[in-house]
């Protein structure tokens, strides 16, 4: 494998494989900042021009992507409010309030190089326990998947910012919201009579009409009452941000491997890698109080993990030829489209592409890490441009990135309404996390719950089955630390009065 790899590396030593790795980068940085546009969606537009490329080439611009898109969505979560990707919805909840508080260009160092260090720790578990984590993610069935999916659900509690009923509530909408439509059974289902709720709702328009909207309006009471003071951008605290990462090294090597780990898992993704690993931050951290409110640990947990899944969700796709989302299932027509075929054969008959891939993937990642610093300044001074020309701005650049889906209009009204749901939740203090949660889990659940009971009508499958039961254990004891969390902050309370 070392052979290969460096073969590999003289493979794309050239001036035109690294500018394609370098193009596709910032492509996928632009593309992965723009709310809606996502990286599945960059990599759609990119994939045509691969056709007349040689295998190599082609598969270096695509990791450029690959890797630039992940990265990208730190830009707008952190300056703006909005995630650009839907993996990136936890770095919204430090990354914001430490720009609002005057550091935009820390709270951007720290997301920046903490997905650097997830990349290339995806990428040395890619490399040297692919194979195996590929064969260990085939005992996860639609039985594990679901335990896993519930697992992710009970992180409300933690989310909720103490209002655990109203977090509750607005999980139960998140997860109602998903199921808008045709079932598994071509059961037409609260569609009200209108037509075009037949097929149900986007997530990302809902996603970033609930944060896009309720942040904007929130930034438009602000300006009038005079409280909305841009940040300073001052000199970029280079220093400062590698010792709030280093600080943080158990956080982001934990981080990145559960990010790896749940990426290699098909039918999973970078949404629920992203929210376990700011759980498990928030609840073995010291300063747990803090997250929330612009701390670094919230930070490195959730941009760690939404990089490092770049590398785990190749493990599959590579080494079995099962692609776990739309994303890897283009990566795999690239390979398929120069006739090689993914699976356990191709490190025997494709070592040297095999290495491409790991050497894009690392040359890509150094790459983002120099284009995202030298252009930091640049994404620093969007905090200090004035609302009244920001808001209609970010609101076109939303509008446009919803209509790109699916060329549909009423996508866009979609974004507005819920954008409106969402700014009436957010005046009755209902937290809005849980509410994503719901609507990025609820379909995949729906699903795989599905297919497990097909498979096997009898629920105690999902106990006699040694991984899922210890994901719905995970799950209770989740609950139950967050229970007694609440109980002992009540009980502190009440002391102090």
């Amino acid at each position: 494998m070392i052979e290969s790899f460096l073969l590999a590396i003289g493979e794309i030593s050239n001036v035109y494989s690294l500018t394609l790795i370098f193009v596709g980068v910032v492509f996928g940085i632009i593309g992965g900042a723009i709310p809606g546009f996502t990286v599945t969606m960059a990599i759609l537009v990119v994939f045509p021009f691969t056709f007349t490329m040689t295998p190599v080439n082609g598969i270096s611009l695509m990791m450029g992507v690959f890797v630039g898109g992940y990265s990208g969505g730190i830009i707008s979560a952190v300056m703006l409010g909005i995630p650009g990707t839907p993996s990136s919805i936890t770095t919204i909840y430090d990354g914001y309030p430490m720009s609002r508080n005057g550091e935009p260009g820390r709270a951007l160092g720290i997301g920046i190089l903490s997905s650097f260090v997830g990349t290339l720790v995806s990428i040395l578990i890619l490399v040297t326990l692919g194979p195996l984590i590929a064969k260990f993610s085939m005992n996860f069935r639609p039985w594990e998947i679901t335990a896993l999916i519930i697992f992710a659900l009970t992180l409300v509690s933690s989310l909720s910012n103490g209002a655990i009923l109203k977090g509750l509530m607005a999980a139960a909408i998140g997860l109602f919201i998903t199921t808008v439509g045709f079932d598994r059974n071509n059961t037409l289902r609260f569609d009200f009579g209108f037509t075009t709720l037949s097929s149900g709702f986007e997530i990302l328009p809902v996603m970033i009409g609930v944060f896009a909207f309720t942040q904007l309006l929130s930034n438009i009471e602000s300006s009038r009452s005079n409280t909305n003071i841009a940040p300073v951008i001052k000199r970029l605290p280079y220093a400062q941000v590698a010792s709030d990462v280093f600080k943080q090294k158990i956080n982001l090597i934990r981080s990145s491997l559960i990010g790896a780990f749940v990426g290699a898992l098909p039918g999973t993704g970078g949404e629920i890698s992203n929210f376990i690993s700011y759980d498990q931050a928030k609840k073995l951290s010291k300063e747990s109080d803090k997250f929330g409110q612009g701390y670094p640990g919230g930070i490195v947990a959730s941009e760690a993990s939404n990089s490092a899944v770049v590398g785990g969700s190749l493990i599959p796709t590579l080494a079995l030829g099962i692609p776990g989302d739309l994303t890897m299932a283009i990566m795999m027509g690239v390979l398929i489209l120069h006739g090689i075929s993914p699976g356990p054969m191709m490190f025997e008959q494709n070592p040297i592409l095999l290495g491409s891939i790991y050497a894009s993937l690392m040359i890509g990642a150094v790459l983002m890490l120099i284009c995202q610093l030298f252009l930091i300044k640049w994404f620093a001074k969007i905090a200090a441009i004035p609302q009244a020309i920001l808001i209609p701005t970010v609101l076109a650049l939303c509008a446009v990135g919803t209509y790109a889906l699916n060329n549909n209009i009423f996508d866009i009204w979609v974004l507005l309404i819920f954008g409106i749901f969402g700014y009436f939740l957010f005046k009755m203090n209902v937290p809005l996390s849980p509410l994503i949660l719901g609507i990025v889990l609820g379909e995949n659940f729906e699903h795989q719950l599905y297919r497990a009971l097909e498979l096997d009508p009898n629920w105690h499958t999902f106990l006699t089955r040694p991984l899922s039961a210890t994901f719905l254990i995970l799950a209770a004891a989740s609950v139950l630390f967050a229970y007694l969390q609440s109980r002992k902050t009540r009980l502190m309370a009440q002391a102090s009065l």
